[in-house]
C-alpha cells in the first residue's frame, strides 16, 4: 500500500500541494484527475521520492521515504514501473534497448534473460516486430506501447502512469485502456494514473481522487462519480464534455 500523510509540497514560495491525505490500495487503479496545474504530476514524483515533501510523508509498504538511505530508496523504487508522459524513451536505443534499459540497471540477469524478458514485454503490448526500430520510426501510440513494455519490465507492484493517453487520438487511447487493463490484471499490479481524460478514467479505474487547487478534493469510486452532486468535479467532467450520469446510464 502506498500511504500519503498530509503532504505539502511550494516551489518558490507557491504552494502547488496543500496538506494531501490519500491512500492506494494494492491491488486497485486509482486515477487521480484534476485540471491543468492542479499538483497531479508533482503528487506523483512523491511516490518514488523524486521530490521530497515540503510537511507530512510519503510511505510505501510502510516505510517512509524520507527516512531511508538511497540503498534503501533505490530497493523501493524498484517496486515502480513507471509510464512518463510523452513515453520519453531514448531516441538512440531501439525499442528493445529500451525495454531492456531497466533491466540491466534493477537486474543481475543474464544478456540472454535480459533480452528473453524484453521480448516477452514487447510481445505482451503486440510489438514485438517493432524491436529493432527506433523511436522515430514508431507511431506515437505506439511508442506509448514500447514504453508500456518498459514500465512492466521489472515485473513491478505498483505501476505509475503520467497522461497514458496524452496527445493521442481516441482509437488509439481505447488500445492503451485495454493494455493497461489487461496488463494489471496479468501482472497484478497496483495502478496509479494520471489524467484529465474522463473516458479513460470509466474504462480503467476503480477509484477516482480528485484534486482542486492543491488539495484532495473530493474521494469516490466510478460508480459515484457517476451520482456526485459536488459542483467543482461537475464542472471538470462537464469540461470533459461529459454529463454527469447514473451507473445504469453511464456517461456518454
Amino acid at each position: 500500500m502506498i500511504e500519503i500523510r498530509h503532504l505539502s509540497k511550494s516551489f518558490d514560495g507557491r504552494p502547488v500541494l496543500r496538506d494531501v491525505s490519500l491512500e492506494v490500495r494494492e491491488g486497485e487503479t486509482l486515477a487521480i484527475i484534476g485540471r491543468s496545474g492542479s499538483g497531479k504530476s508533482v503528487l506523483l514524483k512523491h511516490f518514488i521520492g523524486l521530490l521530497v515533501p515540503d510537511a507530512g510523508e510519503v510511505r510505501v509498504d510502510g516505510e517512509r521515504l524520507a527516512d531511508l538511505p538511497y540503498a534503501d530508496l533505490r530497493r523501493v523504487r524498484r517496486k515502480f514501473g513507471v509510464l512518463f508522459q510523452g513515453g520519453a524513451l531514448f531516441d538512440s536505443m531501439s525499442a528493445l534497448q529500451n525495454v531492456e534499459f531497466p533491466l540491466r540497471t534493477f537486474s543481475d540477469s543474464s544478456e540472454e534473460e535480459i533480452e528473453a524478458r524484453a521480448m516477452a514485454c514487447l510481445e505482451m503490448v503486440e510489438l514485438p516486430d517493432a524491436a529493432h526500430k527506433k523511436p522515430a520510426e514508431l507511431s506515437g501510440g505506439m511508442q506509448k506501447r514500447v514504453a508500456l513494455a518498459r514500465a512492466i519490465a521489472v515485473e513491478p507492484k505498483y505501476i505509475l502512469y503520467d497522461e497514458p493517453t496524452s496527445g493521442l487520438d481516441p482509437e488509439t487511447s481505447n488500445t492503451i485502456d485495454e493494455l493497461i487493463n489487461r496488463l494489471n490484471h496479468e501482472i497484478n499490479a497496483t495502478g496509479v494514473v494520471i489524467t484529465h481524460d474522463i473516458h479513460s478514467v470509466l474504462n480503467i479505474a476503480d477509484r477516482v481522487a480528485f484534486i482542486h487547487e492543491g488539495r484532495l478534493h473530493w474521494t469516490g469510486s466510478v460508480a459515484d462519480l457517476h451520482t456526485t452532486t459536488d459542483p467543482e468535479l461537475s464542472a471538470f467532467v462537464r469540461a470533459n464534455e461529459y454529463q454527469i450520469g447514473s451507473v445504469e446510464h453511464p456517461l456518454p
